[in-house]
C-alpha cells in the first residue's frame, strides 16, 4: 500500500470551523477517509502536515487561499525489513559493526522513508538483529542526518548496544567532523554552547534557546580559509540533532555550503568562484562529514579509532579552493 496525499484548498466559508484540525477532520470524511483530531494531531507531529507559504497551527484556521497538503502514510509492518544494499563496512566482529554511511542515505525507517536505509541494510548484512532495540531502529544508538557521510557504529547483540548507549549518554567518545562553510575571519577555534531544540516555527528545524531545549556543546578549529569558504573541523560534546548545522548558523553565522535547511545553496552558489560552483551545483547535501569516530569497545574493552576521508566531491571542492589561493 502507498501513502495517500491529499490537498485542501481554504476558502471563506471554511473559516467558520475556527480550529484547522476541526476542518481537516470533516474534510478528510467527505473523502471517506475517517481520522480522528488525534491522529491529525500525530500527523502534525510526525511533520506529515504543510502549507507552502505558511506556519500551521492546528487550534487556528489558516488565511483563505492557503493550500494545506496531508499525508497519511499506508500501514507498515511494526519491524524494519531486510534489504540487499550496498554497505560500506570498516571494521566487524561479533558485537559491532563500524559503517561508513554515505550521504543521501536515512538512517532508520521513519515517516517518508520505510525503505532504503542504513537499518535496512544492516538487516541484510547481519540476520539476527531483530531485537536488537527498537524494533524499527535494531541496532542504532545514533544517527547522522540524511545528507551527513561518515562513520557510524552499530550494535549487532543487546549487550552491546546497551554499552554504546552509556557511553553516548556520558560523552565517553571521540566524534570529529569536517565542514566546508561560508563565510572568513574566523576565530582560529573555539566553543559554541547553547540549548537547543525543536524550532516552534519550522517543524524541520532545530533552533538555539527555545522552549524544551537540551544543552549542546561543540568544539571548533578553522583549518584553512579560501576565498569565500572555510575548512572547519568540529568536536561534538553532545549530540543533539543537527547540533553542527545550527550552531555554526546560529552562533558564527556561518552556514554550512549548499545546506538547503538552514542556508541558501543558491546564494551560496553566488558566491564561490564559477569551478567550485560547476562541482557542488548539483549535489543536493550539505557539505558535513563525520570523519573520526573513538571509543572504548564496551565488550572486548578493546581502543577503538577509525578515521575516513570525506566523499570524493568534498574533496574536489576542498583541492579546487585550495588550488585558488
Amino acid at each position: 500500500m502507498e501513502d495517500k496525499n491529499f490537498s485542501f484548498k481554504i476558502e471563506d466559508e471554511d473559516l467558520a470551523y475556527k480550529r484547522l484540525d476541526l476542518f481537516l477532520v470533516s474534510a478528510l470524511k467527505k473523502l471517506d477517509e475517517v481520522v480522528s483530531r488525534q491522529q491529525i494531531k500525530n500527523l502534525f507531529k510526525q511533520e506529515m502536515m504543510y502549507a507552502k507559504d505558511c506556519k500551521l497551527e492546528l487550534k487556528k484556521m489558516p488565511r483563505t487561499g492557503t493550500i494545506v497538503e496531508v499525508i497519511i502514510p499506508a500501514p507498515r509492518a511494526a519491524k524494519a525489513i531486510a534489504e540487499d544494499l550496498p554497505l560500506d563496512i570498516m571494521f566487524e566482529d561479533e558485537h559491532l559493526l563500524i559503517i561508513n554511511k554515505a550521504a543521501g542515505m536515512v538512517t532508520h525507517p521513519a515517516p517518508g522513508n520505510y525503505t532504503g536505509t542504513l537499518v535496512n541494510a544492516v538487516l541484510f548484512h547481519c540476520h539476527d538483529l531483530q531485537g536488537v532495540g527498537n524494533e524499527l531502529r535494531p541496532g542504532i544508538v545514533h544517527r547522522l542526518d540524511k545528507g551527513t557521510s561518515g562513520i557510524m557504529v552499530v550494535a549487532k547483540t543487546q549487550e552491546t548496544h546497551n554499552g554504546l548507549t552509556k557511553l553516548f549518554s556520558t560523552h565517553q567518545l571521540t566524534r570529529k567532523y569536517e565542514a566546508l562553510v561560508m563565510g572568513i575571519k574566523n576565530q582560529v577555534a573555539g566553543e559554541l554552547n547553547s540549548s537547543i531544540g525543536r524550532n516552534p516555527n519550522n517543524r524541520l528545524k532545530m533552533a538555539i534557546h527555545v522552549p524544551n531545549s537540551k544543552h549542546a556543546h561543540t568544539y571548533y578549529k578553522v583549518l584553512q580559509e579560501f576565498e569565500t569558504l572555510s575548512h572547519f573541523e568540529l568536536k561534538l560534546e553532545t549530540g543533539r540533532t543537527h547540533q553542527i548545522r545550527v550552531h555554526l548558523t546560529s552562533l558564527l553565522k556561518r552556514p554550512v555550503f549548499m545546506d538547503t535547511l538552514y542556508g541558501n545553496p543558491k546564494q551560496d552558489l553566488q558566491r564561490v568562484s564559477e569551478s567550485i560552483c560547476n562541482i557542488a551545483q548539483n549535489y543536493q547535501y550539505p557539505f558535513l562529514h563525520a570523519k573520526q569516530l573513538g571509543f572504548i569497545h564496551p565488550i572486548t574493552k578493546e581502543e577503538l579509532d577509525f578515521t575516513i576521508q570525506p566523499p570524493l566531491i568534498f574533496q574536489q571542492v576542498l583541492d579546487e579552493a585550495r588550488t585558488a589561493l
